[in-house]
């Protein structure tokens, strides 16, 4: 099942369900690239390897190559965000639902953007439609578990296995650079901090891309009434717009995620940064061949904890640490009952 580019911009000018419904996720993407697409390119950013202007540019370029090429090898991951839970058979409440769960990963992003805590939109984006599925359901008969649990998998990986591969990966750049000019490594990490950099844009698409492409897609079918959807493909053009999306979303707030992840907690040099970039992206690489939904937060921010942590544990500013762990703590219980909440109002107003 898809739905090409004409019929879908003449359904969206007479469908006023699918015109809220289209508008309320583009606006959970444009956050995405708000708040956790910057992740990405904190370190380039940070170790001055790239101007912010350059930096999201460029992620905006890579998010569209990761969108496009791994959705094209694999679709895993947006196929688990899209059975995650059942709304029910009713498209028109299953519609309400949604826009529940889209509004409160809104709401929670902004709040959290508004103190520079890096937030995980793929966390905020289950939790919200967890909580709205118990909202309609009255109970947990439209939670999947069997693809719930994979997010459970993808929380575990993308923390410790970041943190690991972080603190692995500078412990050998260390080793193969042990006796060379420091002033020509400097020169070879600052391009390599672009090819890192770059290479997280690419992996930030491949995951976080695929996530919202299926809830946007989920949300055209339940307005055009079909609830019963299971197995879709995704078209082109919705590649291409989540990618412009994604970029605009980064150019219009990304600087304080950049300033929180790639300067406040750990003060990174070079090839610390470059070190961070690669744990990251091998970190999602992996996540996305295996079809594990994971968070490019969670994943970049506890890989350049490993890099700080390889030089000496007080290199890390533990207090900001905390915020964030605070923060992806209370997304899961937060997210979801701003999503329970908004869920029943709808009903109650719809």
């Amino acid at each position: 099942m898809t739905i090409s580019w004409t019929e879908f911009l003449v359904q969206l000018t007479s469908n006023l369900p699918l015109l809220i419904t289209v508008l309320l996720t583009t606006g959970v993407i444009l956050v995405n690239g708000w708040t956790d697409a910057p992740n990405a390119i904190a370190t380039c950013v940070s170790t001055r390897s790239m101007s912010a202007r350059s930096a999201i540019i460029m992620a905006a370029v890579f998010n569209f190559f990761g969108v496009l090429v791994m959705t094209f090898f694999n679709a895993t991951v947006a196929q688990t965000v899209y059975n995650m839970v059942d709304f029910g058979s009713q498209s028109d409440q299953a519609l309400i639902g949604l826009c529940a769960a889209m509004t409160a990963i809104v709401t929670w992003a902004v709040v959290a953007w508004k103190y520079g805590i890096p937030t995980s939109e793929s966390h905020a984006l289950i939790a919200g439609l967890s909580g709205a599925a118990i909202a309609l359901h009255n109970g947990l008969d439209g939670i999947n578990m069997s693809e719930w649990v994979k997010v459970l998998y993808g929380l575990v990986l993308s923390t410790a296995l970041g943190f690991v591969l972080g603190w692995l990966s500078v412990k050998i750049l260390v080793l193969i650079c042990r006796g060379l000019d420091r002033r020509k490594t400097n020169r070879f990490f600052r391009a390599a901090q672009i090819a890192g950099g770059a290479s997280m844009a690419f992996m930030h698409g491949a995951q976080d891309g695929q996530k919202f492409m299926g809830v946007f897609l989920l949300g055209v079918f339940l307005a055009q009434g079909q609830p019963e959807v299971t197995e879709f493909t995704i078209p082109l053009w919705l590649m291409i717009f989540c990618s412009l999306v994604m970029g605009l979303g980064t150019s219009i707030g990304g600087y304080r995620i950049i300033k929180a992840v790639g300067m406040d907690m750990v003060k990174l040099e070079k090839y610390q940064g470059f070190a961070a970039d690669i744990a990251g992206a091998l970190c999602l690489l992996l996540s996305s061949l295996t079809g594990i939904p994971v968070s490019t937060t969670h994943t970049k921010t506890t890989a350049i904890m490993g890099v700080g942590a390889a030089r000496r544990l007080s290199s890390v500013n533990w207090g900001v640490v905390k915020d964030m762990v605070m923060t992806w703590v209370l997304t899961f219980p937060g997210c979801g009952l701003i999503g329970f909440a908004m869920a029943k109002l709808f009903l109650m107003v719809f």
